[in-house]
C-alpha cells in the first residue's frame, strides 16, 4: 500500500477515483495502525479468509464506473495510461462474477469449523479452517481455557493447505510470520514500535492492537541458528516443586511449524493464561525451561516473562523459543521441559509456588 500511495493521492486529486483497500491478515487493527501510520486514507475492508483468491500481495484491481473489472494486477507504471485515461462503454448485459462472494454477517466459529473440516483435500477450505482456529485462539483470554490446542492446530490447516498448493504466497506468509528465523523472508512487524512513535510525535492517538505482536512475529530473519551460550542451570532438576494439579494455569504450546525436515528449525510458542489463579508479581517471575533432547540444539534453555505492573494480574503471557533438530533426525522427538510460576488462588488469596510439566511433540521427516 505505501508504494502507491503516493501515486494514488495525486490519482485522486486529478481523476474523480474512489480507493478502496482489502487486507488480508489475520488481525485487522494492525492493518489499522499501519493506515494511521503511513496516512493511508481510503477504506480498508478485511478480508482474513482471502475470498478474493489471491495467490500473492499485492494485487491491483481496476473497476471502471460501470462496475465492470477491467484490470487484474494492475501496473502501478501503466495504470495511468490504461485505466485513467481510457473510457470505457457500458457493456450491458455482461455478466459479472462478485470479486467477494456474499457472505452471511451472522458468522458462527463452529459452524465454520465444521464446515471447513469437511473439506480435508480442499486447499482453500484448510487455509480457512486454520484462520479459525486462530480466531477461536485469541478468543480464549485470560480466565478461561477456551481456544487451547487451536493455535497449532491453525499452523496444521495453513500447513495442510500449503502442501496441497505450494505455489499460495499468502498461506506461506501466514507460516513464516510465526516460524523460525531460518525461513523467516523479514520482520513482520517490526515496524510497530516506529509506527506508534511517529504517530504520538504527529499529536495522534495510535490504534490500539487487540494482540500485541511478539517473539517471532517481529525477529529479524537470520542465516544461521543461533544458540544462546549462557551456561544456566536447570531451576527444579530434582522436581522438587509441587505441580499445578488444579491447573491454575494453562499452557498451550504450539511449534511452527510441527513438522520439518532433518536440520531445519521450528518456533514453538508458549501461551500461558489464568483459569482460576493471579499472577503473583511480587516474587519471583515466571520461568520456563526447555531440555532439548540430545543433538538438538536451542535458542535459550531458560525463558522469563515480565511479572504485571500491579501485585496481582491476569493477563495472558506469551513466551517463544527455536529449536533445529539434528541432520540425522527422524520420527516423532518429544521436547520436554517444565513452567515455574508463582499464583495466587484468587485475589488476595493464598499465594503458591507452581511446576507445570510441558511435552510439545515435533516430526521431522
Amino acid at each position: 500500500m505505501p508504494i502507491w500511495h503516493a501515486s494514488i493521492k495525486t490519482w485522486k486529486a486529478k481523476y474523480d477515483l474512489a480507493v478502496l483497500g482489502v487486507t488480508q491478515e489475520q488481525h485487522a487493527d494492525r492493518c489499522r495502525l499501519f493506515a494511521q501510520w503511513h496516512g493511508i486514507d481510503w477504506p480498508i475492508l478485511f478480508d482474513p479468509f482471502n475470498e478474493m483468491g489471491n495467490w500473492a500481495v499485492p494485487i491491483f484491481v481496476a473497476i471502471d464506473e460501470y462496475g465492470i473489472v477491467r484490470a487484474v494486477g494492475a501496473s502501478q507504471e501503466t495504470f495511468e495510461r490504461d485505466f485513467l485515461h481510457r473510457t470505457f462503454e457500458d457493456d450491458a448485459g455482461q455478466a459479472t462474477q462478485p470479486l467477494i462472494a456474499p457472505r452471511d454477517d451472522r458468522f458462527d466459529i463452529e459452524t465454520a469449523i465444521e464446515t471447513y473440516g469437511g473439506r480435508p483435500a480442499d486447499a482453500i477450505a484448510q487455509f480457512r479452517l486454520g484462520v479459525v482456529y486462530r480466531m477461536r485462539f485469541d478468543a480464549g483470554g485470560a480466565g478461561g481455557a477456551g481456544g487451547t490446542g487451536d493455535f497449532q492446530r491453525a499452523i496444521d490447516c495453513w500447513q495442510r493447505a500449503l502442501d496441497l498448493n505450494p505455489n499460495q504466497y499468502i498461506w506461506r506468509r501466514r507460516i513464516q510470520q510465526y516460524g523460525p528465523r531460518l525461513d523467516k523472508p523479514y520482520p513482520f512487524f517490526d515496524w510497530v514500535t516506529e509506527a506508534r512513535a511517529t504517530i504520538v510525535n504527529r499529536g495522534e492517538t495510535p490504534i490500539t492492537l487487540s494482540l500485541e505482536p511478539y517473539g517471532a512475529e517481529i525477529a529479524h530473519p537470520n542465516k544461521t541458528f543461533q544458540v544462546d551460550d549462557a551456561s544456566v542451570d536447570s531451576p527444579d532438576a530434582d522436581g522438587k516443586i509441587h505441580r499445578d494439579v488444579q491447573m491454575l494455569i494453562t499452557i498451550d504450546a504450539a511449534a511452527a511449524p510441527r513438522t520439518i525436515k532433518p536440520g531445519d528449525a521450528t518456533r514453538v510458542h508458549l501461551t500461558l493464561r489464568p483459569v482460576a489463579a493471579w499472577w503473583n508479581n511480587e516474587a519471583q517471575p515466571l520461568r520456563v525451561w526447555i531440555d532439548p533432547p540430545d543433538g538438538w540444539r536451542i535458542s535459550k534453555r531458560l525463558l522469563s516473562a515480565a511479572p504485571g505492573k500491579q501485585a496481582e494480574s491476569r493477563e495472558t503471557r506469551r513466551l517463544d523459543f527455536e529449536v533445529q533438530a539434528p541432520a540425522d533426525a527422524h520420527g516423532e522427538t518429544i521436547l520436554r521441559g517444565y513452567a515455574l510460576y508463582y499464583v495466587c488462588e484468587k485475589q488476595n488469596g493464598t499465594c503458591l509456588y507452581l511446576r507445570q510439566d510441558l511435552s510439545i511433540p515435533v516430526t521431522v521427516r
